[in-house]
């Protein structure tokens, strides 16, 4: 532990108790990463590495950290975002020998410098968040570039950014795009949103949601999340769409599709979801309702424009904890949740473990994988094997006391013919 605590930046070691009894809760609830640490036990596939972690830093991301560690890596661990690091358990983490690098809203610079640090132990291998890993060692220190052999996202956001690096023929190293695996978006995203998303606003506002009118923004996995739950908790659930398909899908599914500066004349609650700037902007905030809701649960803070609602108000105030009040001039109140940043992690506790334990063996498996394979990969963005995405959704399946059928031999060969119909 003495080292990880040397080089380590936390905020109160004393939290520390609190923060092993959150990471001993989610182990509890993670069967699949259970499964993954044994293996890994076993096998010190990470064995002489080191590993860099940018994620969310609470329990469920601590307990990866810990599993990646069991592996054999030394592992050095930073937040993605300044709102969800949760103090207690970045103390824990250091006492159990990993290098924390991350603080409960630290200021931007001290933000990009604890990122910095993190990439400053030279690591082998990487898992990224939204991409802010990656986007240093590519641009600011190109010098740290040297020992990656590749890593893994875990983000929609993340994976435009290596895309976008990758068609500039700047990606440096392979990254599996853990985001794009069936065990991440049928369930992390869609369930996993869903869920954590109401969570944050719940206990934030106190307030109800049945009889309102939700706008969710975005029709992707995360938003199918969203609209579900909302309409569950018994709302009028409105989606806003740039895509036809989507927007088809959405109204066939029972919602009520629309433009945003129509949607924005009838919204209660608003969630951005899309991974995209300025959804929410300052023509929205001119027909908004008074006493609108806002919430984003994309990665970044820049999905509801913020400049623009303050250059509409004449006041701004902290009402209440991760809710800001804007007056706007003409008397009408909108509120902004959790500074425009990610609500079910700035404003709650993120995804379910349960949810989290199928994400994170595939960014444990992924990571083992790209570590085999980073030579034959090449620089480039690549899918999680089908076959791990399968044993993660095996694992689970034996988690829960749940058989499946097999093809009998007969039915195989019937499927592998043209012509035996």
């Amino acid at each position: 532990m003495s080292k990880a605590l040397n080089r380590s930046i936390v905020r109160d070691m004393s939290l520390a108790p609190e923060g092993h009894l959150k990471i001993d809760w989610v182990r509890a609830h993670m069967p699949v990463l259970n499964r993954i640490r044994e293996r890994f036990e076993q096998e010190q596939p990470f064995k002489g590495l080191k590993v860099a972690i940018s994620l969310h830093l609470e329990a469920k991301t601590a307990y990866l950290a810990k599993v990646v560690q069991a592996g054999g890596a030394e592992v050095a661990i930073c937040g993605s975002n300044p709102l969800s690091t949760q103090d207690d358990v970045c103390a824990a983490l250091v006492e159990d020998g990993i290098t924390v690098y991350a603080k409960y809203n630290p200021e931007p610079q001290e933000y990009k410098d604890l990122l910095i640090k993190t990439l400053e132990t030279e690591p082998d291998l990487i898992i990224d968040d939204g991409g802010d890993l990656v986007t240093v060692l590519h641009s600011e220190r190109k010098d740290l570039l040297k020992n990656v052999r590749g890593g893994a996202e875990e983000t929609t956001t993340g994976i435009l950014r290596l895309k976008a690096l990758e068609k500039d023929g700047q990606l440096q190293f392979p990254m599996v795009a853990v985001n794009d695996a069936f065990c991440k978006y049928l369930f992390d995203n869609r369930y996993g949103t869903g869920q954590s998303v109401w969570d944050g606003i719940n206990r934030t506002t106190n307030l109800v949601a049945a009889g309102k009118t939700v706008v969710v923004v975005g029709y992707g996995w995360c938003g199918k999340g969203v609209a579900m739950r909302a309409k569950g908790l018994g709302a009028n659930v409105v989606v806003t769409e740039i895509d036809a398909i989507k927007a088809v899908e959405a109204y066939m599914d029972g919602f009520a599709v629309m433009p945003m500066k129509e949607a924005a004349k009838v919204g209660d609650y608003f969630v951005t979801v899309t991974g995209n700037r300025d959804c929410i902007r300052g023509e929205h905030y001119e027909v908004m309702k008074d006493g609108a809701i806002l919430s984003n649960a994309g990665h970044f803070d820049v999905e509801v424009n913020k400049p623009e609602l303050e250059a509409l108000s004449v006041s701004k105030r902290t009402v209440r904890r991760n809710i800001e009040e804007y007056t706007l001039k003409d008397g009408r109140k909108i509120y902004l949740l959790a500074e425009g940043r990610l609500v079910n992690l700035a404003a709650g506790d993120g995804h379910p473990a349960e949810i989290m334990d199928m994400t994170f063996a595939l960014q444990a498996m992924s990571l083992k994988y790209v570590n085999d394979h980073y030579k034959e990969i090449s620089s480039r963005v690549v899918n999680v094997p089908y076959e791990l995405d399968e044993q993660v959704a095996r694992y689970k399946l034996e988690s829960l006391g749940i058989g499946i059928d097999s093809l009998t031999e007969q039915q195989r060969a019937y499927l592998d013919s043209w012509a035996e119909h």
